[in-house]
Order: C-alpha cells, then sequence, then structure tokens
C-alpha cells in the first residue's frame, strides 16, 4: 500500500519533512488556502485546504496550523474527512507552553500539562482534539521547542543588526533545528506505534539562556555581540506574546523521545546548529561561485 504524507501547510519546519519524505520514496501532499501562491519543493502535490480530497488519501498525517478561539481549523474544517481518513499515523505539532512556568524546573514526557496563557489552554484543547483519531490510529503529540535553522537564526539576526543580548538571570529555554524536526517527525510516521497516543519532545539537549545564543552567534561571524539589556529595561517594549515567553521558565527533556524513535540529534546543541547553518551558507555560497 502506497504510503501517503499529507502536510496540512507547507511552513518552514513542514517542506523540511516534505523533502525528507520523498527522499524515502514517499508520495507527499500538502494543503494551501491557496496553492497557486506556493513554491512548494519538487514533487510536493499541493491542494487547497478546502478540499479534504488529501485528508481523504492520507495514511499518514502531520498538522501544524495552531488553534483558535474555535479550536483546531482542521477539526473545524474537516472533522468528516479526518474520520473517515485511511490513517495509520497522525503527528500533531504542538508546543512545550502547554507545562506552563514550573520556575526552571524540568519537565519530561510523562509531565502533566499546566498551561497558565490562554493559547496554551487552547493548545491542550487541541491536542484533545487530535487524541479522538487515537482508537484507530497512533497519535503522536509532538511539544516543540523554539524553532530556528537557515535563514531563521541569531546568524540572520546578527548580520541585519537586529539582533538583540536580553538577560533574565535564571531563564533558559529549549530549542530545536528544523532538521532534526524533520528527522524526529519521519522516524515517528516510518515506525509508527500501536494506535494510541504519545507525547514525544522536541528540543535539543541544552536548555540555554537567549544570550548565550546571541553571543555564539556573533563569536562565529566574527563580529561584537549586541551589549547587554537588563529584562526589566526590554519588557516595556516587548510585545505581549514576547512577555508572555519570558513569563514562564521551564527545562525540557527529550530523553524519552529519542530513546523511543532510535534517534539523536544531529544538534544537540545551539553550538552544533549554529555551526551547521554556517557551513551549510558557505557550502552553498561556494557552488554558485
Amino acid at each position: 500500500m502506497t504510503q501517503t504524507l499529507t502536510l496540512i501547510g507547507l511552513g518552514y519546519s513542514g517542506r523540511a519533512l516534505a523533502e525528507r519524505a520523498m527522499r524515502g520514496g514517499w508520495r507527499v501532499l500538502a494543503t494551501a488556502r491557496d496553492p497557486a501562491r506556493v513554491a512548494a519543493p519538487r514533487g510536493v502535490e499541493v491542494v487547497p485546504f478546502a478540499d479534504g480530497a488529501a485528508l481523504r488519501a492520507a495514511t499518514h498525517l502531520v498538522a501544524t496550523a495552531p488553534p483558535g478561539p474555535e479550536g483546531d481549523p482542521v477539526w473545524a474544517a474537516h472533522r468528516e474527512a479526518l474520520r473517515a481518513a485511511p490513517l495509520r499515523w497522525v503527528g500533531y505539532i504542538s508546543t512545550t507552553g502547554v507545562y506552563g512556568d514550573r520556575g526552571g524546573a524540568w519537565v519530561d514526557e510523562t509531565t502533566p500539562p499546566a498551561p497558565t496563557q490562554d493559547r496554551s489552554r487552547r493548545r491542550v484543547a487541541a491536542e484533545g482534539q487530535w487524541a479522538e483519531l487515537a482508537g484507530r490510529a497512533a497519535v503522536d503529540l509532538f511539544r516543540t521547542g523554539g524553532i530556528y535553522g537557515p535563514g531563521r537564526s541569531p546568524l540572520d539576526e546578527m548580520r541585519a543588526g537586529t539582533a538583540r543580548r536580553v538577560v533574565r538571570p535564571g531563564h533558559r529555554f529549549s530549542r530545536i533545528h528544523r532538521d532534526d524536526i524533520a528527522r524526529a517527525l519521519f522516524a515517528a510516521a516510518s515506525r509508527p506505534p500501536a494506535p494510541g497516543v504519545r507525547v514525544l519532545h522536541l528540543v535539543d539537549d541544552e536548555p540555554c539562556t537567549g544570550a548565550e545564543v546571541v553571543e555564539e552567534a556573533a563569536r562565529l561571524l566574527g563580529m561584537t555581540p549586541p551589549p547587554e539589556i537588563p529584562y526589566a529595561e526590554a519588557a516595556p517594549r516587548m510585545s505581549e506574546m514576547g512577555r508572555s515567553f519570558w513569563a514562564e521558565s521551564r527545562l525540557v527533556s527529550s530523553a524519552r523521545t529519542k530513546a523511543a524513535l532510535g534517534i539523536e540529534w544531529a544538534y544537540p546543541s545551539f553550538r552544533e546548529g549554529l555551526r551547521g547553518i554556517l557551513a551549510e551558507e558557505r557550502r552553498q555560497g561556494a557552488a554558485q561561485q
């Protein structure tokens, strides 16, 4: 039976997964509200989101769209198509924000959610909607840290002059390289467990401060890092979203996830991740000369 991976949305991480799946010989479909405006990787079939055909063909499904006040947008538009699809595996991209503020303590895949913000409460509710499929398909809930990668990293911010080194003692957070997201998703889709719900964490092995990442980016580029800004000074100029990020502190482990999927991260910390991005940029630059 042909394995068909349907991506609800072909965003930054979705493109990396699509390319990996096609290299593995999978058929890949992606939905978009306006397919004509999507520059998809070669071989990806892009179809309108409003058309449920991509769902009805899916043996494997990845949903990345965030929930709104009315719940998960895929369930709102395609509840019956989801229930009729020949699904064997579903991956829902959630967030580590569902754990709320833990005062800098560690959480792992067995820790119950304790959201403190409305958007995180909506994520927990959306996870519950996707879990409805667990009676007949494996459902993996991927709780994800801050995503970075080529074109979206402090290296770009340093070059653009927009990097900031905000300092709040004791505040560390987790992140994950885009390519490790694709690695984990494809590993899970390729070897799904029995029907049921599984929680997996997409975070690297070293939670750290944002200032440390900016300092490393500056060092790699041979640039002077921006001056330190105390959080109390920076907060009044932040968006509500930015302040909500700094309001919570937790350390997230992915040891159980790596063991379950039989993988190790290609970029176990921001140091390897930033070096990898820079090396790829240089390879591409050399190839274009």
